[in-house]
């Protein structure tokens, strides 16, 4: 086993679990004094001992062994954990999300809301959030101190744990990415598997984590090591695409980056989740696990190998934590054994090959909302949702929710997110369907990445440094990797790169930033020499009154007449030569258009002066295709959701590019 997997992101499980309260010893003499850390001292008083300072967390004017930072960090989680009551512990099984003053699910432009924040910190003992707040780095910075403050009153002081979905990309979808807002901009994760470069995958996770843990966040809800194999499905914007070898290879340069060290997670960096074991993405249609009608996977014993070697990738860099995926897996066997017919969150099978084969010790994640019930709405995508709606229990609908709890913690899910439920836990313990020794468990792997983190010394940030984020130099790094991961499909006569001074027609494209690259916008489509035009890979809205379903581009992928993007294409091709920038968030199918653009540059995610660096030649694009692009809706019917690349005749295949 490697050595990274022998880690709870570095700790051994039986050392975790060693409890009890007894005082810190008096440190070894050592040749080398330790190393002060950083205090937090406006969280609550500090002790002295022997020179050093400690934070008296629990404020017994003590210093206890949770309290010394000098102490391995397994007998500090022992020592915690055997101070717990239970209604803490039940309380660090959930991860919930931070109400915000004008939403309650946290999506919000101003701030928290600070009373159902201690509410749920104070009152449930929760310590770990998703933020979902879209604000600038110093009220990010601001924001989250001021949850810290709340905890820092409790009464074993416990930090809090602050998450994060993606939020340095371009899609901002509510349940799978943020909004950037003042954080660097980078291609979305399809353009790092274009550019096939680890070192510049490592680049942006190191990035990525230092403006992170400058606004006060400490994990990150990714990567993505699914596997996009159905062309059709929503969520492959976030992946790396459907070859296994090449995923495998981003996530751990992805996981490297943001937790400091390819051996595991250190003080400064951003605990990683990676996600969603295992399968999502061979949903057939290409329907997403969140909806009740994409709930089943389908993928046999050798499609299932091929989905889960991306992931060692994440096993390798020591990962700290794992999200199981929403989705029931159809066809599959684990020791001889039919997988049961549950979600991977409820599936003792999928969980003890994580931890059995792969030697995964780290944090089980729930995805949010396992436990909820569906309710008729939730199953009936021609009903209106609202937030109300979301839950995915699937394949364990007739249980209770307590019954849920109780077979997700069996099966091996040490903390639930989007739920804020601890009352389920302390039931289940008490009345035997849950073991202690299964809750201290669970509680000891989430409680080691708060204290690798650094978070019982220091939990605050500097506001004045979160300002200082995002520095030039560093977007300037981030517009070059958007401009070279657009990936060159086609190039007929030398179109590209324009000279200066070419007259050109423009569609969802600033002028301004078209003049700086040295072009000249034309007034009319007359008296312009050349086309740009931006356009998306065409969907459809199959489930407009679903929550997710409205959120999500499903259906169809291949551009008609009609068409807003084909008909503007089409239009300009009679007139003058287009080049066609094409948003690749699915594989497009261009059989139809392509013969009408004499240049088209595929892009994952690309600002206009990304996009016109490329054009202009400053930046060449370099990208080679993540995915094939199918020839026809009928070829795409017809191939395997759960094997990539596998269309007949594929207009360009995988790794196409100029």
């Amino acid at each position: 086993m490697p050595t990274s997997l022998r880690l709870l992101s570095g700790l051994p499980l039986a050392a975790l679990l060693v409890v009890g309260a007894a005082r810190a010893p008096a440190p070894t003499p050592q040749a080398v004094l330790p190393v002060q850390p950083m205090l937090a001292a406006d969280a609550g008083p500090l002790l002295t001992v022997q020179g050093l300072r400690f934070r008296d967390l629990n404020r017994d004017g003590r210093l206890d062994p949770y309290e010394d930072w000098r102490l391995p960090i397994a007998r500090r989680v022992g020592d915690l954990v055997g101070r717990m009551t239970l209604e803490e512990k039940a309380g660090t099984m959930m991860h919930g999300s931070l109400a915000a003053v004008d939403s309650s699910v946290g999506a919000s432009q101003i701030g928290y809301d600070m009373k159902a924040a201690e509410a749920q910190i104070t009152g449930q003992k929760i310590t770990s959030f998703i933020t979902r707040l879209a604000v600038a780095p110093v009220r990010m910075a601001e924001q989250n101190n001021a949850i810290q403050a709340i905890a820092a009153r409790g009464r074993l002081g416990i930090p809090i744990t602050i998450s994060t979905d993606p939020r340095h990309h371009f899609q901002a979808v509510l349940g799978a990415s943020g909004e950037t807002r003042g954080y660097s901009q980078w291609p979305e994760t399809l353009g790092f598997a274009a550019l096939r470069d680890p070192a510049l995958m490592r680049r942006f996770a190191t990035v990525a984590r230092q403006e992170y843990r400058a606004t006060g966040i400490h994990q990150a809800l990714s990567p993505q090591a699914d596997l996009f194999t159905d062309p059709r499905w929503s969520r492959g914007t976030g992946t790396f695409g459907a070859n296994a070898a090449l995923a495998r290879a981003m996530v751990e340069a992805y996981v490297t980056g943001f937790q400091g060290s390819d051996t595991g997670l250190v003080r400064d960096g951003v605990s990683t989740v990676v996600k969603h074991w295992v399968g999502y993405g061979a949903n057939p249609e290409g329907f997403d696990g969140h909806n009740y009608y994409g709930r089943i996977a389908r993928l046999d014993n050798a499609a299932l190998e091929t989905h889960i070697l991306p992931f060692t990738g994440a096993f390798q860099a020591g990962v700290s934590g794992v999200m199981p995926t929403y989705d029931i897996l159809e066809g599959p066997s684990i020791e001889g054994r039919p997988l049961e017919a549950v979600g991977a969150g409820f599936n003792a099978q999928l969980l003890w090959l994580l931890r059995q084969r792969y030697g995964f010790q780290g944090m089980v994640l729930s995805d949010w909302g396992i436990t909820r019930d569906c309710t008729a709405a939730c199953r009936d995508p021609k009903v209106p949702h609202t937030p109300m709606e979301i839950a995915m229990p699937w394949g364990v609908e007739q249980l209770s929710p307590a019954q849920r709890y109780a077979k997700g913690v069996n099966a091996g899910i040490d903390q639930f997110g989007g739920v804020t439920e601890p009352e389920m836990i302390v039931a289940g313990v008490r009345s035997g369907a849950i073991s202690q020794a299964r809750v201290d468990e669970a509680v000891a792997r989430i409680l080691a990445i708060k204290f690798q983190l650094g978070l019982f010394e220091n939990p605050m940030v500097d506001p004045a440094a979160a300002a200082r984020i995002n520095p030039p130099e560093v977007q300037r790094e981030a517009l070059a990797a958007q401009a070279a991961s657009q990936v060159l499909l086609k190039n007929a006569g030398g179109l590209l790169p324009l000279k200066p001074g070419t007259r050109v027609w423009l569609k969802g494209i600033d002028p301004a930033v078209v003049r700086a690259h040295g072009l000249e916008p034309a007034a009319t489509m007359a008296q312009a020499q050349v086309a740009i035009l931006r356009t998306e890979t065409p969907f459809e809205r199959l489930h407009p009154l679903h929550f997710f379903g409205s959120r999500q581009h499903e259906g169809r992928l291949d551009f008609r007449p009609g068409d807003a993007d084909y008909d503007a294409v089409a239009t300009a091709a009679e007139r003058m030569p287009v080049v066609m920038a094409l948003f690749l968030d699915r594989p497009a199918i261009m059989t139809a258009i392509a013969p009408k653009a004499q240049a088209i540059l595929g892009n994952f995610g690309v600002s206009d002066a990304a996009l016109l660096d490329a054009i202009t030649g400053r930046v060449p694009p370099r990208g080679r295709l993540p995915f094939e692009l199918p020839s026809s809706m009928a070829a795409v019917a017809a191939q395997d959701p759960a094997k990539g690349d596998d269309s007949a005749a594929p207009l360009f295949p995988y790794g196409a590019g100029e």
